[in-house]
């Protein structure tokens, strides 16, 4: 059974707060009893400024690993790329090996050939043989006013990926790369971080006790480990904290 907490903090720079706090708790608890830190980010604005705060912070960088959950199928340089924002906002500004910086690449033809390139990083990364699932320690969620999360949009075949870490998500006809469901349920601990009261309807089907996952992926997302939805009052008026 999967242990959801659900705070609704006051504003964006609470929950930032709140999500560095989580992050640096479980950096520090991975370090201490594995040695490395996993990590998998998220793109979109709400997790820029929390990427900020972890420029400042003082980390052993040698023992962090950092991944992404999705990305859009550009050139890193591009203003859409969820590396060069988190690398902007974030990795270039501290001492991180560049070895311990794992993007999903975007530069093949088929962007299927893209997603088992990562997958096969991943598994040389977590030294695990085809057919494994590594668990990251943490992985960094948002969702869309259409319940998407990473890559993963409604209707779409890459909701129905069991066998694979990495697939092909689809949004308007453009190709992304995206972690698999069950790849994020392997996580020692998910943190969705949603903004906005945009977000209400969407979150009211993600919470409901009846509703569609192929309508509703962020509903799919039922970790192993600790799953927290940190939300800003707008998003979350409507759910008890």
């Amino acid at each position: 059974m999967t242990e959801q907490q659900v705070e609704v903090l006051a504003d964006r720079a609470a929950l930032v707060e709140r999500a560095l706090q989580l992050v640096l708790e479980q950096a520090q608890t991975a370090i201490a009893e594995r040695g490395v830190f996993t990590i998998a980010l998220a793109g979109g604005s709400t997790p820029k400024p929390l990427y900020e705060a972890l420029a400042q912070q003082d980390l052993s960088w040698s023992q962090v690993q950092v991944l992404w959950g999705d990305e859009r199928y550009v050139p890193p340089d591009h203003p859409d790329s969820n590396e060069g924002m988190a690398r902007r906002a974030w990795l270039e500004h501290v001492p991180i090996p560049a070895a311990n910086i794992h993007p999903m690449p975007t530069d093949e033809a088929e962007p299927s050939r893209a997603a088992e390139r990562y997958e096969q990083e991943l598994l040389k990364l977590f030294n695990l043989s085809a057919g494994s699932f590594p668990q990251l320690d943490v992985i960094l969620l948002g969702i869309g006013d259409d319940g998407h999360t990473a890559s993963l949009f409604p209707q779409t075949a890459a909701l129905k990926v069991k066998d694979r870490l990495i697939t092909v998500g689809h949004k308007d006809g453009q190709p992304r790369i995206t972690f698999t469901a069950p790849l994020i349920n392997q996580a020692r601990c998910v943190i969705f971080m949603a903004t906005g009261a945009s977000k209400q309807p969407a979150l009211a089907e993600i919470f409901a006790a009846e509703a569609d996952d192929m309508s509703y992926p962020a509903r799919l997302i039922q970790p192993a480990g600790a799953l927290w939805w940190l939300l800003d009052q707008a998003a979350g008026a409507n759910l008890a904290a």
